[in-house]
């Protein structure tokens, strides 16, 4: 006996569509009343900072993150993402005392974000977080909770983030729309960031225009230390060195994420080749390259940094994020 095929009739999905959209129209309309003094402090927290903003989730709420991030970079308030998982491994490095951490969780209870909070409070970094949980362990160790929950999510099971998500990603948006006004950001200034300024930067600015040259482009050879690994990335303050043979071929990198997790292992620093513990096959791009190739690759890979080599992968120079929002790509 044949089972028969799952199906929805057209009222039924009409009907299903409907009851999503009144779930999460509602998710913000009770956003709206539960607005308060967190939110300013929240504006205020961020407007007196001298540093820029990190935002940080997982799963669902990281996408969320990312996009709160991305709107508040286009409209005058230099932000960027971190994934958390990637920020305990070395991507902290990034992050400094004059910076607002934005955590989004809708539980409150990440294991990967509780796990950065207290270092982000040993080096003095401001945490708004933003829950659907104002007793959460998240709530409590923010200097503002910013509740964006739902009553209820849109997924007939109660368990898919949906209306909650809404919620969040909609308090981002206003928190990114107030920053926007309060700072005074023009209309010239969206121009410019936008398709006359950043948009066309994106179209107009490459890899060359942004990336480093020459000696400050860290590099060693593959036959150093990793002593001499040490020493070559804090001259080179990027975080980095690259890796190089003998015909002056890329072999590999190392980052400051991999010198924490070499040194955990108690490896020698003087008596240990790079080569033994470089990463092989790093990430790269082409200096012909638009600039806006090199932010969809490292936030693809979940990189800061990349090697710009040539067609035989000689290095050419190398650029990391803060380039990037240097040269206001991002």
């Amino acid at each position: 006996m044949n089972n028969p095929k799952p199906g929805v009739s057209a009222h039924a999905a009409i009907a299903i569509a409907r009851d999503v959209l009144e779930i999460e129209a509602k998710a913000i309309s009770d956003l709206i009343a539960s607005l308060g003094q967190p939110f300013v402090q929240a504006v205020e927290l961020i407007l007196n900072s001298r540093g820029r903003v990190i935002v940080s989730g997982i799963g669902k709420s990281g996408h969320v993150a990312r996009k709160i991030a991305s709107t508040m970079a286009s409209t005058g308030t230099p932000a960027y993402f971190v994934h958390p998982a990637e920020a305990s491994h070395g991507d902290l490095g990034m992050i400094t005392r004059e910076d607002v951490f934005i955590a989004l969780s809708n539980s409150g209870e990440s294991s990967e974000l509780l796990a950065i909070v207290p270092l982000l409070k040993r080096w003095g970094a401001k945490l708004i977080a933003m829950t659907g949980n104002a007793q959460s362990t998240l709530a409590r160790e923010a200097a503002v909770h910013l509740y964006a929950g739902a009553a209820k999510e849109a997924c007939p099971l109660n368990l898919a983030p949906t209306a909650s998500t809404t919620a969040a990603l909609a308090l981002g948006d206003a928190l990114a729309v107030a920053l926007m006004q309060a700072k005074g950001f023009t209309r010239d200034e969206f121009a410019r960031s936008h398709p006359g300024g950043t948009l066309g930067r994106k179209l107009l600015t490459h890899v060359r225009d942004v990336m480093r040259t020459g000696t400050d482009a860290p590099r060693i050879s593959d036959a150093a230390t990793l002593m001499e690994a040490m020493l070559e990335m804090s001259r080179g303050r990027m975080g980095m060195t690259a890796i190089l043979n003998d015909d002056g071929h890329v072999v590999g990198i190392f980052t400051d994420g991999d010198l924490r997790r070499t040194l955990e292992k108690g490896v020698d620093l003087r008596s240990t080749r790079i080569s033994d513990v470089m990463k092989r096959e790093p990430s790269t791009i082409g200096p012909d390259k638009l600039a806006v190739e090199a932010v969809e690759i490292m936030e693809r890979n979940k990189v800061n940094q990349l090697l710009v080599v040539d067609r035989e992968r000689r290095l050419l120079g190398a650029l990391n994020m803060h380039d990037l929002f240097r040269a206001k790509v991002i």
